[in-house]
């Protein structure tokens, strides 16, 4: 990459140290800063993945694991995660350039999280809704599974082209999307308050939720506005206390 931002290519619950190793070593081809597992379901420094590894060796040797995605996601300002199916209809999916595009669109140094899901299932509706950006490979909709390395080496060469090619030029500093864990904080803690108003019941939680969560991801919420969130709801809070005890 000739960007200042770092490149992290997070796998979550990978089992095949074939494809551990060989995800390390398109590390290496494409520039990337850093390998994260997410409680990997294999020994990822096994000699088989050593040997895929080939030169990206010192990449799978640094890797770093994470228990949950939240964890391996923390400090990613710009999330963009695949998914293999297109017709599930909960979850709108961007064209692959313009995500990409997007995550470069500030001149701010910032971490990209690329996020790749499971070899049998690819990651779940929950995992999905942790990303800005929601991407999918054009196959063949007779076998539409791809070789998780496979779809990462498509993802990587994808970013590459619009970096290298200088498809957007960055002209000015824009503020990331929210942090992650605060995002989710901010809508458990709605969550809750939703409850104890009535406004959202315990069978309708679920889904009333996801719909909130949507609509602030895709409005690219900030850490401020979070904050100022979180300040209504406290101050809600403190008021209905308080009109409780006059």
């Amino acid at each position: 990459m000739t960007t200042k931002k770092a490149l992290k290519v997070v796998l979550v619950e990978p089992a095949g140290t074939i494809n551990i190793g060989s995800v390390a070593r398109l590390c290496e081809n494409f520039s990337v800063n850093e390998l994260r597992l997410v409680s990997p379901k294999c020994d990822y420094l096994a000699q088989e993945s050593k040997k895929m590894a080939v030169k990206g060796i010192k990449i799978l040797e640094d890797a770093k694991v994470y228990k949950d995605l939240n964890s391996a996601l923390s400090d990613c300002s710009r999330i963009i995660a695949t998914c293999g199916r297109k017709d599930h209809g909960e979850i709108p999916l961007s064209s692959n350039k313009d995500a990409l595009c997007w995550a470069l669109e500030s001149k701010r140094e910032e971490n990209i999280a690329l996020v790749f899901g499971r070899e049998d299932r690819g990651l779940s509706n929950e995992e999905l809704l942790k990303a800005n950006k929601v991407i999918s490979l054009n196959t063949n909709e007779n076998y539409p599974s791809l070789n998780l390395s496979h779809a990462v080496a498509i993802v990587l060469h994808q970013f590459n082209q619009i970096n290298k090619i200088d498809l957007i030029k960055p002209s000015k500093i824009i503020s990331p999307p929210a942090n992650l864990i605060k995002l989710e904080d901010c809508i458990n803690d709605t969550g809750t308050l939703l409850l104890e108003i009535g406004f959202l019941m315990k069978h309708t939680y679920k889904a009333k939720m996801k719909k909130i969560k949507q609509l602030l991801i895709r409005a690219e919420i900030k850490d401020d506005e979070v904050a100022l969130i979180r300040g209504i709801i406290s101050q809600t809070r403190w008021a209905i206390k308080n009109k409780k005890l006059e």
